[in-house]
């Protein structure tokens, strides 16, 4: 039996990834590139922290743009040795629609070759520039309690915490936070006001930050 299922996606106007499971777009259309920088990256204090072995890791993987920000942004910051970073996904991608919503980000479809190729071969580890790249497929519920790793930054980045809740346990985030290094981060889309508890009741300083575009706020936080 698979640990994990492909994702079902609808394309609106032809350009944006929707998951049929969830009803929620993968990213917005005008400025996913930016926004992930502005959330996942600058939100976690990001290229600034950078060091050898520095350790991300990503509850939903999604398109992979995420991780090619990251990719993008190591290769910029020169970090003086390889760097990681963790994805756990129930529902990934299929290469072909990987490629189809890459193709509207110029910056994120020309470094994606390697993550494409990995994708079609179903591999779960590989490497692009200084970055390791680990994908664990199946459900973080019971993917991320078995996982050996600690995050210097995590981005929470799954489908709406009304849409999948399953993401936004407080039991889940709470594994979050025993899976941080001491001072590590989150950063988050989402300001709900129940992910915003969760997070804080698993020993992160929470903080609601002003959000990308016209998303009034974002999350981010330190574990106390």
């Amino acid at each position: 039996m698979s640990d994990h299922q492909q994702a079902e996606i609808t394309w609106r106007d032809g350009a944006v990834p929707v998951s049929r499971r969830f009803d929620d777009p993968y990213y917005s259309l005008d400025s996913g590139w930016d926004e992930t920088a502005h959330v996942f990256l600058a939100g976690n204090g990001l290229p600034a922290r950078l060091r050898p072995g520095f350790q991300v890791a990503e509850l939903g993987f999604g398109t992979g743009l995420n991780l090619l920000a990251f990719v993008a942004m190591a290769a910029e910051a020169k970090p003086a040795g390889p760097v990681r970073f963790t994805s756990f996904e129930l529902f990934p991608m299929s290469a072909d629609d990987m490629v189809q919503a890459l193709a509207h980000f110029p910056e994120a479809a020309a470094l994606a070759a390697p993550m494409i190729a990995a994708r079609e071969q179903d591999m779960r580890v590989w490497t692009m520039g200084e970055v390791e790249v680990e994908l664990i497929l199946g459900d973080a519920r019971q993917t991320l309690p078995a996982w050996q790793g600690q995050a210097d930054a995590w981005f929470l980045d799954g489908f709406a915490p009304a849409k999948n809740p399953e993401l936004w346990e407080p039991a889940l985030l709470s594994e979050v936070a025993r899976h941080t290094a001491p001072g590590g981060s989150f950063a988050t889309y989402t300001a709900a006001g129940a992910v915003r508890a969760a997070l804080g009741e698993a020993g992160f300083a929470v903080e609601r930050i002003p959000g990308f575009g016209r998303k009034r706020h974002m999350t981010v936080g330190t574990l106390a």
